[in-house]
């Protein structure tokens, strides 16, 4: 067999094989590659200590029941996660991309129409014309038409739209991580209120009963009438309290009304372990993982990869645009005479078209689309830097306040006993009502003041494990 003959029988058609298959398969989009983003080897910890556990292991894997295991706090999550409007609209958003994609995705391909026409009139007789009567005719015909995908245009838009819906999946367990936490926060802040109330009232009681003494006292002129205005300062101060924690406590029950998707009214909260310690040396894992498990990460990328595919579209443009279109029909001057063969027509067209001059449109499309793509790479090296930091300020909150609750302790029991002996020695007469009134208003701050720490180490809890990417999970 000479050349000639062996390139006509067998090179010559896989050329043409092979050239047909790279221009249908050809996309001039860029390749997607993962931005580089160092994680370090541990998180950083309190006073600089690294800070890692089994990459298995970590909290932020675990279920929202199995970390807020307070019966009355797990009740109002789940209400929250069925009824709060920010997790409805999100998954509003969902359907709604799921829809563009549908739209955007059709553009691969072909359109298909069907379609008739008909007339039917009678003519009067007096005309004095040469025509049918009745005159009657009528046509069927179907059309297509189809746009090839050789520079994968719209296989890039797809794409992106595809991307976008993934991003709104990301966005929807984001909001979720985010009423998880904002529903644990405001439970904890209620019950800091309520205790904070419990103090008061009291303290409230301890106040009235030291103003009936020294009523007593000054009656009997041991004591002069200041001591009786110095202990009513202290009994009125405790009463204007009362109705400010209340107000706070009917708005923060308000506020958790409006998460779970009711409307206000009042929320059971009662639970004793509400402001208990957190449990110490919890599992965070290591932080490469903290980039698959939080959702803002991940929508992130996400948007990358849509703003990637978004190139190729700019630069799909810039090359020749083949449309082919094609209709056939019948037709007929009667009913029996439509599908006759002789009324048949066809045609088909194809049209090609190259861009030459534009004004520089397409190229400031394609210098728009990398500029977007660079955007979304600081964006989402930015958000993963953001991770690390919240984790590691979550870390160290944890146990800072752990240390602040037990030196608050240590000076509650210091304010307690000195309150104590300085009511003994005033009812002694060994020291002015000053005493008592300095001593008694330490204490009532410092019991404060130890509820806001207690509250400030329980939601550390809450806000490691949202840190670690937790709350998303179902």
């Amino acid at each position: 067999m000479t050349r000639r003959a062996f390139f006509s029988r067998f090179a010559k058609p896989a050329l043409l094989a092979a050239a047909f298959t790279f221009v249908a398969g050809c996309d001039v989009g860029p390749k997607y590659v993962r931005p580089d983003a160092m994680a370090p080897p541990a998180f950083r910890g309190p006073d600089n200590t690294p800070v890692s556990s089994d990459a298995k292991s970590s909290m932020g894997d675990e279920e929202w029941s199995k970390v807020f295991e307070e019966p009355e706090l797990q009740d109002l999550i789940r209400k929250a996660l069925a009824n709060n409007y920010d997790v409805r609209i999100a998954a509003q958003h969902i359907l709604e991309q799921q829809a563009q994609v549908r739209i955007t995705r059709s553009q691969e391909f072909p359109n298909v129409a069907f379609g008739g026409t008909g007339i039917g009139a009678t003519v009067p007789s007096n005309l004095g014309v040469q025509l049918p009567d009745p005159l009657a005719a009528g046509s069927l015909s179907v059309s297509a038409s189809w746009a090839p995908d050789f520079w994968g245009l719209y296989r890039n838009q797809t794409k992106a739209a595809r991307e976008q819906l993934l991003a709104q999946e990301w966005a929807r367990r984001a909001v979720q991580m985010t009423v998880v936490q904002e529903v644990a926060t405001d439970y904890i802040q209620l019950r800091a209120l309520d205790r904070q109330l419990e103090i008061t009232r009291e303290t409230l009681k301890v106040r009235q009963d030291s103003v009936d003494l020294t009523r007593t006292l000054e009656s009997g002129g041991s004591v002069p009438l200041s001591d009786v205005r110095e202990s009513e300062q202290l009994l009125y101060t405790a009463s204007s309290q009362i109705p400010q924690l209340e107000e706070q406590i009917q708005q923060q029950e308000n506020a958790l009304a409006f998460l779970i998707g009711e409307d206000p009214g009042p929320i059971t909260h009662q639970d004793p372990n509400a402001l208990a310690p957190p449990p110490q040396e919890l599992p965070v894992g290591i932080p490469s993982e903290l980039l698959e498990r939080r959702p803002d990460i991940q929508e992130s990328e996400a948007q990358l990869i849509a703003a990637n595919a978004q190139i190729g579209v700019a630069r799909a443009q810039f090359f020749p645009n083949l449309t082919i279109s094609g209709s056939g029909g019948v037709g007929g001057d009667s009913l029996s005479s439509i599908f006759s063969t002789a009324g048949k027509t066809i045609y088909g067209i194809g049209s090609l078209t190259q861009p030459i001059f534009e004004g520089g449109k397409l190229r400031g499309q394609l210098e728009l689309s990398e500029a977007s793509k660079e955007e979304m790479v600081l964006n989402y090296q930015k958000t993963i830097s953001g991770a690390f930091r919240d984790v590691s300020n979550a870390l160290i909150a944890s146990n800072k306040e752990r240390a602040n609750r037990e030196q608050q302790e240590k000076l509650v029991a210091a304010a307690q006993d000195a309150t104590r002996l300085a009511r003994i020695r005033y009812q002694g007469g060994s020291t002015a009502y000053l005493e008592v009134l300095t001593t008694d208003s330490n204490l009532y701050t410092a019991e404060l003041n130890l509820v806001n720490a207690q509250q400030n180490e329980a939601l550390s809890l809450v806000q490691l494990y949202s840190a670690l990417g937790g709350g998303w999970q179902p």
